[in-house]
């Protein structure tokens, strides 16, 4: 006999006939107890009122975080013996998530199958955001926090730090790029360390090496965000001390800034693999957003300046059929090697057109023009569609196609659906319809796939469609543009697939990806079983994490109006009008 059915007044009468009056008492009593802190795991918004009653983080108490005050968190909190067992027990079902099942219904629930010795219970929990989410996430966090805290990133089977070229010697990427996910899904505690570490540990002054572009997306666009989100000094000013460590990357003939930048010494140069000295198109082409924000909070116009000189230069070049060549040379102004793509090298620049003109309310008429006008090329030259009626968008090499669509152009789906509403002419409805057979293609990538993860890339030649055909195209390293996709299409279409889609996503990470140190990125999809590359990438915990969170979080979470995400998925709030000239199109 369950609470439920004693609430309900299905006892049957001659069994209440046996009661004393006393113990009726007693029942009635612990059926209210029961029902009041039922509701504070299953109501919707329960994760907010579980962060107020038992997460009291230091950032909650002097309310410097959004969320309900602590004090409305719970009025039955003045017992301590029964708060310590609840959170006794809460803590308990959090551990037995590792022994458990999981099972998505499509309606925005999720079923967890527990199972405790012979018995197997079912119990449904709303807002999986709020619950799986934060507990992969928290998985990812803690592990990197115990095993690598302070270095770029985690080595999760072999339990170590871990860092790339990269970032030259600065430290703390995973913990910069996890700022705002943490912030965004309530971790006020772990949001607080981190504020901490970035305050008293986060070093610029380095004699290093660093990518500008990576260093720009994942730092700068990091701070920005969490300044944005918490109102922080510290991330305004860190922000804009590396944004003018970055300002001589620009010293060059053109403008166009260098790959590689030393800190110290100011000295640029490129990669020496990109065409002949060229600066490549996804990364001077992916600077715009941050450095606007940059000229708007430090009130200097040079972060401006530099990144609205990059169009003109690209402006005064022809483009062959309409496209942007992925690299350039920035001594010449002239264009390298015809390679096109909006996979890697190319993708982000053309997201960033798109952003520019919504990040300025749509007062940035040149970015709007340069966006659909290449998404226009992009359709006329590179997109095709595949025997069986996939639509995928291929690379082109001086004239001619390769039929190959990278994990990296699955994102292109999301960007297409988010510019669709400004497309000119009738059009909306039909980039729309270009966005979701993108996100089609881009999960039959996973489904054809062993493990059920989408391979770094995937052809459409010789009788095979969605497959990687060649070994260094079958791994997979934890990237979000897949999920970043479905999330933008659930959004704006509500279609439910989208979130049947995600979490299938979510399963094959559980099962494939997860370790005891975090998720680890795999080497083979098509394998029987995964062959770790131990390395806990951080951008799966600004991107992955945060684009599943928001997949399945109500739509005015972080709303599409008031947010624009940089191409590392850091929430960036667009300035208030009025905005200034076209040269800037930010209020300073």
């Amino acid at each position: 006999m369950t609470v439920s059915e004693a609430v309900s007044g299905f006892i049957p009468r001659s069994y209440w006939d046996t009661l004393t009056e006393k113990f009726i008492l007693l029942l009635v009593f612990s059926a209210f107890i029961t029902l009041c802190f039922g509701a504070i795991f299953f109501l919707p918004d329960s994760s907010k009122l579980l962060s107020g009653v038992f997460f009291h983080s230091s950032a909650v108490e002097t309310n410097t975080h959004t969320g309900p005050d602590s004090s409305d968190a719970g009025s039955a909190g003045n017992d301590d013996r029964l708060l310590a067992k609840i959170k006794k027990d809460h803590e308990k079902a959090l551990l037995e998530v590792e022994a458990s099942s999981w099972e998505y219904n499509g309606t925005g629930c999720i079923i967890l199958h527990s199972v405790a010795g012979s018995r197997r219970t079912q119990e449904w929990y709303r807002e999986p955001a709020n619950f799986l989410y934060k507990t992969m996430m928290k998985h990812a966090w803690d592990s990197y926090k115990q095993y690598a805290w302070g270095s770029n990133e985690l080595r999760p089977v072999s339990k170590h730090g871990h860092s790339s070229n990269l970032f030259g010697s600065i430290k703390g990427a995973t913990i910069v790029d996890a700022l705002d996910t943490l912030y965004i899904m309530e971790m006020f505690e772990e949001f607080d360390a981190a504020t901490d570490w970035v305050e008293k540990s986060l070093d610029f002054n380095v004699n290093a090496e660093v990518s500008v572009f990576e260093v720009n997306i994942r730092f700068v666009g990091g701070l920005l965000s969490a300044y944005y989100l918490s109102g922080k000094e510290v991330f305004r000013r860190k922000a804009v001390e590396l944004g003018e460590k970055l300002l001589p990357a620009f010293k060059t003939p053109t403008g166009i800034p260098w790959a590689l930048l030393n800190l110290k010494s100011g000295i640029g140069r490129n990669w020496p693999w990109a065409s002949g000295g060229s600066s490549i198109l996804a990364e001077y082409g992916t600077l715009h957003l941050e450095f606007m924000h940059l000229s708007r909070l430090s009130g200097n116009s040079e972060f401006a300046q530099k990144v609205m000189n990059i169009r003109k230069v690209l402006n005064r070049l022809e483009k062959p059929q309409g496209l942007y060549p992925n690299y350039l040379n920035p001594n010449s102004g002239q264009w390298g090697q015809h390679h096109v793509s909006v996979g890697g090298l190319g993708d982000s620049f053309y997201e960033y057109l798109l952003k520019a003109w919504l990040m300025s309310d749509k007062t940035d008429e040149e970015g709007k023009k340069m966006y659909y006008d290449a998404l226009q090329a992009i359709e006329t030259n590179l997109m095709r569609k595949s025997t069986n009626g996939l639509t995928y968008i291929a690379e082109w090499k001086g004239g001619l196609l390769e039929h190959k669509m990278g994990h990296l152009t699955c994102f292109a789906g999301g960007m297409i659906a988010l510019g669709a509403d400004g497309a000119p002419g009738d059009k909306t409805g039909h980039q729309m319809e270009q966005a979701a057979e993108i996100a089609r293609t881009c999960h039959e990538s996973y489904a054809r796939t062993t493990l059920k993860l989408g391979p770094e890339a995937f052809r459409f030649d010789g009788g095979v469609e969605a497959i990687a055909t060649r070994q260094n195209e079958k791994y997979f390293i934890l990237r979000p543009e897949v999920i970043e996709t479905y999330m933008y299409m659930w959004r704006f279409t509500h279609d439910p697939k989208y979130r049947e889609w995600g979490w299938e996503a979510v399963q094959a990470l559980e099962q494939h990806c997860r370790v005891d140190g975090g998720y680890s990125g795999i080497r083979d999809v098509y394998a029987s079983s995964p062959n770790y590359d131990d390395v806990q990438q951080s951008f799966y915990l600004a991107e992955t994490l945060k684009y599943l969170y928001l997949l399945f979080s109500e739509d005015d979470h972080l709303p599409f109006e008031h947010w624009v995400f940089n191409t590392e998925a850091h929430p960036l709030h667009p300035p208030p009008p009025p905005y200034s000239s076209s040269a800037f199109h930010l209020h300073l």
